[in-house]
């Protein structure tokens, strides 16, 4: 269990928390249990608030449950590491294999707005092919969805999220941010002169933080405590973007709303058992989608299971669960001659996607890379973690903190059947057995890690760093309820409606074929919105709960 006491539900009586205030609250339209709603969306992050805020729109009944708080920012959130551990999914999962995946903050989120309440913000968008990596690049599998639809979404998702961006990105099509880039800082400027050393481009980040007034939200003030909550809303996270969005449409937010089950009945999804308040209710609908991103939502369809589904729900195939992956986030640190203070202003200022259009090289898939600025006891923890640094010597390598500088990388993984998501034995406080995740990398993967280990390194030092250090470490999830054309190698098809219950959807990082090598937020969001027209167009055809074939 997490170490502090959840709040009480705060979305009740018709009123849903102000993000905007202190301590308001703002209207919102009550379901009640009884009532079919046309959606019920397990989860509010990038997939089901996206999902839940244009569905209301499209005139829906529908209610999103989530299993954390309801925050309002500006009272909740603190300047302080271990304070805001409340806003990371660190209820125990099992993990196992070679490669065992850590869980807390580089992948999870347990609050309305999901993990965009926490994450750093990085708007990277898919290079196109990778849309089609199997066919075009020859590995991996391809997506059933062209690249110039997905192109169309993630403009949508940018303007929704007012991503701050430069005029011109030296990578991939053309595109164009609603809002000015953010002056580069010091520890950005680091990665700038590595890469104009070893001749390969560089950016300013695109990063979903204003830099001019945008509505309620202020300028961003370079606090630096991204990671943690940003406490002035200037981060265009979910929970201030989508989610009233949602509200305003008519949509009901349930907050502290755990969905333990799903229910079925000749075929098709009636509804979902919650827990809330102290007890368990069902909540009827007439769909049901998935948005609980790559652990939650493969353990809840698994632990549907029934007599006329005794492996789960939507797992015919047994593909329920597979093809999990994570992101290699390994990363190399160096001190430099003047101080960076590199804690001050949004993590990563600066990136290079270089490796990620480049295929002429030893491995498989990409990568990108950017600037670092981690808070103090996170640099800490990853000395301690990794080199297993103590005493004196840690006394001495934090004392270098403000002169610091680091490069870390987002690294594609390859998709693999048995890095995957079962259920356990154990069970939690709720009787629900925990997730069982069992992940390996890959010998691709290894090539990947060492070329990107090497090429940060000369960079880094190319930009007058010394006392180089190397941190391993993985982040993100994607994958674990795959999407595609084929029934017998996917859980859903390209709409997200799995193949064996018609009124069954998944939306969010868990369809991802393949994982890319950027952070994936822009990409699970602009997917969303993509689900959500499609979805609305097959209502107005009376298709929206056709079986397949």
């Amino acid at each position: 269990m997490n170490g502090w006491a959840d709040p009480a539900p705060r979305a009740v009586d018709g009123r849903a928390p102000d993000v905007f205030s202190t301590a308001g609250t703002v209207p919102m339209r009550q379901f009640s249990d009884r009532d079919a709603v046309d959606f019920a969306i397990v989860g509010t992050g990038c997939g089901g608030g996206v999902l839940a805020a244009k569905l209301a729109e499209a005139g829906f009944s529908v209610v999103a449950f989530d299993a954390g708080p309801f925050w309002r920012p500006l009272a909740d959130f603190a300047s302080d590491e271990r304070e805001q551990d409340k806003l990371y999914w660190l209820d125990p999962r099992i993990s196992a294999g070679d490669d065992p995946v850590e869980f807390g903050q580089n992948n999870s989120g347990r609050a309305v707005g999901g993990s965009t309440v926490h994450f750093q913000m990085v708007a990277l968008r898919f290079r196109p092919e990778w849309f089609a990596s199997r066919s075009r690049l020859g590995y991996g599998v391809d997506w059933p969805v062209d690249w110039r639809t997905m192109w169309r979404y993630y403009d949508e998702v940018e303007r929704a999220c007012a991503i701050s961006g430069p005029v011109n990105y030296p990578w991939g099509p053309k595109r164009h941010y609603p809002y000015r880039a953010h002056e580069v800082n010091a520890a950005g400027q680091v990665l700038a002169r590595g890469a104009e050393a070893l001749g390969v481009p560089w950016a300013p980040t695109p990063l979903a933080t204003v830099s001019a007034p945008r509505g309620k939200s202020p300028p961003c003030v370079y606090r630096g405590m991204c990671k943690i909550g940003c406490s002035t809303n200037a981060k265009q996270s979910v929970l201030i973007t989508f989610i009233p969005r949602a509200l305003d449409a008519g949509a009901e937010i349930r907050d502290l709303a755990m969905v333990g089950r799903i229910e079925t009945e000749d075929g098709r999804a009636t509804g979902v058992e919650y827990h809330r308040d102290g007890q368990w209710r069902f909540q009827r609908a007439r769909n049901v989608v998935c948005a609980g991103y790559s652990i939650e939502t493969p353990r809840l369809l698994l632990n549907s299971a029934s007599g006329a589904h005794p492996h789960g729900l939507a797992n015919s195939s047994g593909n329920v669960g597979r093809y999990l992956m994570v992101h290699l986030n390994d990363a190399v640190w160096g001190v430099m001659e003047d101080e960076i203070r590199w804690y001050k202003v949004p993590p990563s200022m600066a990136c290079c996607e270089h490796w990620n259009y480049i295929d002429d090289k030893d491995f498989d898939g990409g990568y990108s890379f950017m600037s670092q600025g981690p808070l103090p006891t996170d640099f800490a923890r990853m000395l301690v973690t990794n080199e297993g640094v103590f005493g004196d010597e840690l006394h001495r390598q934090m004392a270098l903190y403000n002169r610091m500088a680091g490069l870390k990388m987002v690294g594609e993984t390859m998709p693999q059947a048995d890095n995957r998501v079962t259920l356990a034995d154990e069970h939690d406080d709720l009787g629900l057995p925990r997730a069982h995740v069992t992940y390996s990398c890959c010998d691709n993967d290894r090539r990947m890690r060492r070329h990107a280990r090497d090429f940060m390194a000369r960079m880094l030092a190319a930009a007058g760093g010394s006392e180089l250090l190397e941190t391993g470490s993985t982040a993100h999830l994607m994958g674990g309820c795959r999407m595609g054309n084929d029934p017998e190698t996917s859980v859903t098809d390209s709409d997200g409606r799995t193949w064996d219950i018609p009124n069954l959807w998944v939306c969010d990082g868990s369809l991802m074929p393949t994982a890319g090598g950027v952070n994936p937020s822009m990409t699970i969001m602009a997917n969303a919105a993509r689900i959500a027209d499609r979805i609305t167009a097959l209502a107005g055809r009376g298709e929206a709960e056709r079986a397949h074939g």
